[in-house]
């Protein structure tokens, strides 16, 4: 690992509450980043205590397995979050597990490393990947793409009013002076196809967004989670999920309203709500950063946590 960068664990008295830990529970953090939350958590479990963790990113690994080999209660397991729940379900911990913790997204150290190509702020490689050994880099797909799937990922994921515009750009940039390979370069086309930029926001912003997400198959992955997660639970587990833009949120907002609805049967039968089967129980509201997080953390401005505890008689 080469260079050290600073990350503050989001929501991090939020996650601890929300997660109502037991001292000798046993807990997973499918998103470690470099271990904020993840040593939070081991501060409040006892010796019997046991937090497995995962991450995609090789820096973030090489982190856990430092903090894995200086505390014996840290299980690692390298890839994403769903190969995380696999390798709990080999353990045979399916209906132990007392805790989730998600924290989507990209993170400081990502977007602060120019090489990541994460941030249209910093100039770097347009790679975008969460594991830069795996898979297409974004300037590699973008070399490729046609313009009507450049535009469908932009609208999709970024929620791009202008995608059709930005992708003809880069196919124009691309057949004129050459793919786009640096992140100040698509963040320049993106600019400049941009008719309407938004107060306080980069014109490129959503771009990026949707981007990243298309090449690390974030929501696809996200909803694959979401579908096995309570299973996993123990009975009355809790499952915390921080999201960082409104696709993820609404995901996860629409997918726990459900699982605590229960069964779909007419609104006109007349048939008691614990008769639905609902998996879970909401536990308090969405939260978000209040005045001191933000002074201290910018980035946590956009951050949304949402919490539910699996109920008794939950499916497994």
């Amino acid at each position: 690992m080469s260079e050290t960068f600073s990350h503050n664990p989001v929501l991090l008295s939020a996650c601890l509450d929300g997660l109502a830990l037991r001292a000798n529970g046993c807990y997973l953090d499918g998103t470690f980043g470099r271990g904020g939350h993840s040593r939070a958590l081991l501060a409040q479990l006892g010796p019997e205590g046991r937090l497995w963790v995962s991450d995609k990113d090789p820096e973030a690994l090489a982190v856990a397995r430092a903090l894995a080999d200086e505390d014996g209660r840290v299980q690692v397991v390298a890839g994403s979050f769903l190969g995380l729940l696999d390798a709990v379900r080999e353990a045979g911990l399916v209906g132990k597990v007392d805790g989730i913790l998600l924290d989507l997204g990209v993170s400081s150290p990502q977007l602060d490393d120019a090489a990541r190509g994460f941030s249209f702020r910093l100039d770097g490689p347009l790679d975008m990947r969460m594991d830069p050994t795996r898979g297409q880099s974004a300037a590699d797909w973008l070399a490729h793409a046609e313009a009507g799937e450049i535009a469908r990922v932009l609208k999709e994921y970024g929620e791009e009013r202008f995608a059709k515009r930005i992708a003809n750009a880069i196919v124009a940039q691309r057949k004129g002076k050459g793919a786009v390979r640096t992140t100040a370069e698509l963040a320049a086309v993106v600019s400049a196809a941009n008719p309407k930029w938004e107060r306080d926001k980069h014109p490129a912003t959503r771009s990026f967004q949707a981007i990243r997400i298309h090449i690390n198959g974030e929501l696809d992955e996200l909803d694959d989670f979401l579908a096995q997660a309570i299973g996993v639970l123990a009975p009355a587990g809790r499952l915390a999920i921080i999201s960082f833009h409104s696709l993820e949120d609404r995901r996860v907002k629409q997918f726990l309203r459900d699982q605590a609805k229960g069964d779909d049967y007419p609104p006109d039968m007349p048939i008691p709500a614990h008769a639905l089967h609902p998996k879970v129980r909401l536990v308090g509201k969405a939260i978000r950063a209040d005045a001191d997080e933000l002074a201290l953390n910018p980035r946590a401005r956009s951050a949304v946590l949402r919490v539910a505890e699996r109920l008794v008689e939950g499916g497994a």
